[in-house]
C-alpha cells in the first residue's frame, strides 16, 4: 500500500512539474533596455582586438564596457590591466574611455594614446573592410 502511494505522488509531481513547464511562454523576455545596443560595434570589436593579450575578465555590450585582468604585452615584462568603456554609437574618439593600469599605479599618457590610437586605427580597418563586402 506503501509503495503504491509513493509510485502516485512522484507520478503527480511530475505531471504538476510538467504542466507548470507547459503553462511558461516559449520565448525568453528580453530585458530592458537590450532591444538596441549604445555603443560603436567597430570600436567595440577593435577594443577586444587590439587588448586580445590580456586575460578578459567581463565584457557587456550593452554599457559598453571591457574590463580585463593584468597581462603582459608581448615582447615586455610590464603588467597591465584595461578597462574601456565605448559610451556611444558613432565612431569617434571621444566614445572611447580607456584605462590601463600597471601593478604599480597609471601608466604614462603617451602610452596611453599610442593604446587609444591602435584600437582606432584597428576601428577604421574594420569599417573600410565591412563597407568593401
Amino acid at each position: 500500500m506503501t509503495v503504491m502511494i509513493s509510485f502516485w505522488r512522484k507520478a503527480f509531481a511530475i505531471l504538476a512539474l510538467g504542466a507548470l513547464v507547459a503553462c511558461g511562454s516559449s520565448t525568453t523576455p528580453t530585458p530592458r533596455g537590450a532591444e538596441n545596443v549604445a555603443v560603436n560595434r567597430y570600436l567595440w570589436a577593435a577594443s577586444l582586438d587590439v587588448l586580445s593579450f590580456l586575460p578578459l575578465e567581463s565584457a557587456d555590450p550593452f554599457t559598453g564596457v571591457i574590463t580585463t585582468g593584468f597581462g603582459t604585452p608581448p615582447g615586455s615584462n610590464r603588467a597591465y590591466r584595461a578597462t574601456v568603456q565605448v559610451t556611444d554609437p558613432a565612431m569617434d574618439a571621444r566614445a572611447l574611455n580607456l584605462s590601463l593600469l600597471t601593478r604599480n599605479g597609471p601608466i604614462a599618457l603617451e602610452t596611453q594614446r599610442a593604446v587609444e590610437d591602435a584600437i582606432l586605427a584597428r576601428a577604421r580597418q574594420l569599417r573600410i573592410a565591412d563597407a568593401a563586402l
